[in-house]
């Protein structure tokens, strides 16, 4: 498992129990790199406009390096200033909901990054009922970290990461994965409660088009016309052309379980070259198999058009 600090062992009773997906409102906080692409800007105005099932208490900004950044410090500020323009639209203020992020990616299994996020995180799960439930649609960083700095918290929280493929598939090569494997690895080896939202096949199936985005959300919210220009933007030829809106299954998850179809399995091994071992040994997770990309859509375009 690598030098691991000694994390609690939830029983099987317990792990199946924290695995069930919920039948109620739950407390959730969101983990993103919102300037990395253009589904995390979806997927936060989905938890936010949907609060009948979801109380939202906390945004964190996770880094991402890429062709968009100068480096991890540099994409975790982007998402940082994104995550409050998007609130900001929402009339949702930022001072003592927003947190900066980890600047960097782990060093080694045993070396937390600190932050303002992570200590949040740590602070809340601590407090008020539990299960907490961490959605993260970005490099694990901040989470691996809370994980590493408490280890208690472990009993108080449920993950929810969109990050890899699905464990059939033949590799990772995966963004939310690939930037930072070592905190992915503390994830699976943690033993924490975790939904995984695979990208291939799963999250990749939410697919939508500019002409239905104008349908059906263009002209009925500011937000949503935010949102349609960041997806027309994102690409020039229109033309017989659908993009992934990839985080929106994670937060669908929280939002309608009855739309995700899922199943309970060993936690897969992630190994150096970014391929699967697995160990019917391992602690339970649960891995998401088929989301209902219709009913989910329909969701989201019903709210937006109500702002």
């Amino acid at each position: 498992m690598g030098n691991y600090p000694l994390f609690p062992i939830l029983t099987e009773a317990q792990m199946r129990a924290r695995l069930a997906p919920p039948s109620a409102r739950v407390r959730m906080v969101l983990d993103t790199d919102t300037a990395n692409e253009i589904d995390d800007q979806f997927a936060l105005v989905y938890a936010m406009l949907s609060p009948a099932r979801l109380d939202v208490e906390a945004m964190y900004a996770a880094p991402f390096d890429n062709e968009k950044s100068n480096g991890p410090a540099d994409g975790m500020e982007q998402s940082y200033r994104e995550i409050v323009r998007l609130l900001a639209q929402l009339e949702v203020a930022p001072e003592g909901f927003v947190y900066r992020g980890a600047t960097r990616y782990l060093p080694g299994v045993d070396a937390p990054v600190e932050s303002e996020a992570v200590r949040d995180l740590i602070t809340r799960a601590k407090a008020g009922p539990a299960p907490l439930y961490v959605v993260a649609i970005g490099a694990i960083t901040n989470i691996a970290s809370a994980l590493l700095l408490a280890p208690e918290i472990v009993e108080r929280i449920v993950v929810v990461w969109l990050g890899g493929h699905a464990s059939h598939w033949p590799h990772n090569r995966e963004f939310n994965l690939q930037q930072d494997p070592l905190s992915a690895r503390v994830l699976f080896d943690a033993g924490v409660p975790l939904i995984r939202v695979p990208c291939y096949p799963v999250a990749s199936h939410m697919l939508t088009t500019a002409p239905e985005l104008e349908r059906y959300v263009q002209g009925k919210s500011a937000i949503g016309d935010d949102l349609v220009a960041l997806f027309k933007a994102y690409h020039d030829d229109h033309y017989a052309w659908a993009k992934e809106i990839w985080d929106l299954a994670a937060v669908a998850y929280l939002v309608e379980p009855s739309w995700v179809t899922s199943a309970l399995a060993p936690s897969p091994i992630l190994n150096d070259d970014l391929t699967w071992t697995h160990d019917a040994a391992r602690r339970l997770v649960r891995e998401v198999q088929w989301v209902n990309r219709n009913a989910i859509f329909r969701d989201l375009f019903d709210k937006l058009a109500s702002q």
